[in-house]
């Protein structure tokens, strides 16, 4: 099996900051995207709970087009938020985005390192 990396010199995080860590791996038809916040070009977007998710999910998205994958590969999504009444917005946007493809998720509240209010992870499959 081979596995190849994207993003694998690393991104950049606040404060410009170097991410030892890839975008994404691709493993046997699997793509393993690492978690992304509602940030561009390093810096977290502020915005309520509805512009970040839209936009770290979007993150997710741009990682995942650039493997040459789609909405239609997405079987898992991690998602982690800040706080608990977050849930209902949400899952607002996450029906506007994956509503025609629902996959698996966990939702979990925790602290995120990342002064931001979401961060989301996907895993997609595709026959090689």
């Amino acid at each position: 099996m081979t596995i190849k990396r994207f993003g694998s010199l690393g991104g950049v995080g606040t404060g410009g900051q170097h991410l030892p860590f890839s975008s994404a791996v691709q493993a046997g038809g699997w793509l393993m995207v690492s978690g992304q916040t509602p940030m561009t070009d390093g810096e977290v977007v502020e915005g309520g709970i509805i512009e970040q998710s839209r936009l770290a999910i979007q993150n997710c998205l741009d990682i995942m087009q650039q493997a040459g994958y789609g909405l239609d590969t997405v079987v898992h999504v991690t998602v982690i938020l800040t706080d608990a009444r977050y849930f209902q917005s949400f899952n607002k946007v996450f029906k506007e985005v994956f509503g025609a493809h629902p996959p698996a998720r966990i939702c979990a509240v925790a602290s995120l390192v990342v002064d931001c209010k979401v961060e989301v992870d996907v895993t997609c499959y595709k026959a090689p």
